[in-house]
C-alpha cells in the first residue's frame, strides 16, 4: 500500500509537471509538442517497452517487417530505437549495416502507428579516424568544436545529421517527432566524449553547440534526452555535465545486469539511479526515462517479471529501452526470442497492464 501510495504521488506530480511544460526548442513543431504532452499524459497508463533495431534484424535473421518482440509475446514494441553512428562519414549504412533509406521507412512506419521512435549516435572518432570506443587520446571534444582542427569536419557530420532528421516526414510531409540521445554515457570513460576525456565545459560545449547546429538548419522535430552511465551517487554528481534545462527534455540512465556482481546489485543500481533522477524530473518539470538495459543472453529465465519489473515498476518513467539482439552474434542478444527460456515469461510480463506495446498505444 505504502508503496502503491508513492507511487501515485509521483505520477501526480509529474503529471502536473509535465503537462505544464513545454519543448526545450521554443521553435519546436506542433507533432513535438504533441509528442512531449503524450510522453507525459501515458505515464498515468503505464511504461512505454522499447528495443533497438527490432524492425530489421534480430536474432539469426536480418531482413525486414520481422520482430522477436512480436514473434514472442503477439505485439510489436512501443518504442524504436536506432542507431546514426557512420551517417557522419555520409555512408550509406549504420555501424550496424543498416540502410538509413530502411531507418527511415520504418520510423515513419512506427510513427503511422502511434508509436515513438528514438535514436542513438555513437558518432566516430572524428581526430583519429577511428569508431566510438577509441579512446586513445583526449583531444576529440576539443578538436571538433570552434576552433579544433576537426571542426570543418564536424560541421559536415551536423549537416548531414540534419539533413536525415529533416528527411522524417510522415504521409503528409510533416516532420515527424523523435527523441534523440547524443552522447550518452558520458559519466563512463569508454567513449571519445567520456568523463575522462574532456572537461565538464567542454562536454557541455559539446552538446551545445550540437543542438544549436541542429537549429540552425531548421531541425525543430526533436525532444532530446540526456543519459549518463550508471552509478552516480546524488543528484549534484548526476547534473555535473547537464547541458541545461533550456537543452534537455528528457532525463534518464543506461544500466546494464552484464558486469554487475548479480541480480541484487543490478536492482539495487537502477532503484537507486530512479529515486535520483526522479527527483530531478520533478523539480525541473522533465519526463524520465530508463535510456537503456537489458542482460545479455536474457540467462534467467524469469527476468522480466522477477527482475526487471519489480525494479521499475514504481517510478513515473515514460519509458524502457531494451538494446538490440544482434543477428550475427548469437550470444549479444536482450530481448527473448521464440524458443528462448525466457520467452514465457516476457509474455507474461507483456500482459501486464502497466507494461505498454504498440497496439496498447491506439
Amino acid at each position: 500500500m505504502k508503496s502503491l501510495l508513492l507511487y501515485l504521488l509521483l505520477v501526480a506530480s509529474c503529471l502536473m509537471h509535465a503537462c505544464a511544460q513545454k519543448p526545450a526548442d521554443s521553435q519546436a513543431t506542433p507533432a513535438t509538442v504533441k509528442l512531449l504532452q503524450k510522453l507525459a499524459l501515458r505515464i498515468d497508463k503505464g511504461i512505454m517497452i522499447g528495443h533497438q533495431d527490432d524492425l530489421v534484424y534480430g536474432h539469426s535473421w536480418n531482413s525486414q517487417g520481422i520482430s522477436d518482440v512480436k514473434q514472442s509475446c503477439g505485439d510489436f514494441p512501443a518504442v524504436f530505437g536506432w542507431e546514426l553512428g557512420d551517417i557522419e562519414f555520409g555512408n550509406a549504412v549504420s555501424l550496424d549495416a543498416v540502410p538509413f533509406d530502411d531507418i527511415r521507412k520504418n520510423v515513419q512506419w512506427v510513427n503511422s502507428q502511434g508509436g515513438l521512435n528514438t535514436f542513438s549516435w555513437h558518432c566516430n572518432n572524428l581526430l583519429t579516424g577511428s569508431n566510438a570506443w577509441d579512446v586513445s587520446t583526449d583531444q576529440v571534444v576539443k578538436s571538433v568544436l570552434p576552433g579544433g582542427e576537426k571542426n570543418e569536419l564536424f560541421v559536415t557530420s551536423l549537416d548531414r545529421l540534419a539533413s536525415f532528421f529533416n528527411s522524417l516526414k510522415d504521409e503528409k510531409g510533416e516532420a515527424i517527432p523523435i527523441v534523440f540521445r547524443p552522447w550518452h554515457e558520458h559519466t563512463g570513460s569508454w567513449f571519445w566524449w567520456g568523463q575522462k576525456l574532456c572537461t565538464t565545459d567542454e562536454y557541455v560545449a559539446l552538446w551545445k553547440y550540437t543542438v544549436s547546429g541542429l537549429k540552425e538548419r531548421g531541425v525543430h522535430n526533436i525532444l532530446y534526452a540526456y543519459s549518463s552511465a550508471s552509478g552516480f551517487k546524488d543528484t549534484s554528481q548526476y547534473l555535473e555535465r547537464y547541458p541545461g534545462d533550456e537543452i534537455a527534455d528528457i532525463i534518464g540512465f543506461d544500466e546494464y545486469q552484464n558486469g554487475l556482481k548479480g541480480k541484487e546489485n543490478y536492482m539495487k543500481s537502477v532503484a537507486s539511479g530512479m529515486s535520483i533522477v526522479m527527483q530531478i524530473a520533478k523539480e525541473r518539470k522533465k519526463i524520465a526515462i530508463l535510456a537503456e538495459t537489458g542482460c545479455e543472453s536474457v540467462p534467467d529465465s524469469l527476468w522480466w517479471t522477477e527482475t526487471l519489473w519489480p525494479v521499475i515498476k514504481d517510478y513515473p518513467i515514460a519509458y524502457v529501452l531494451m538494446w538490440r539482439n544482434a543477428h550475427d552474434k548469437p550470444n549479444h542478444f536482450y530481448i527473448s526470442y521464440p524458443g528462448h527460456p525466457s520467452e514465457p515469461d516476457f509474455k507474461v510480463f507483456a500482459g501486464y497492464e502497466r507494461t505498454l506495446f504498440l497496439n496498447d498505444l491506439k
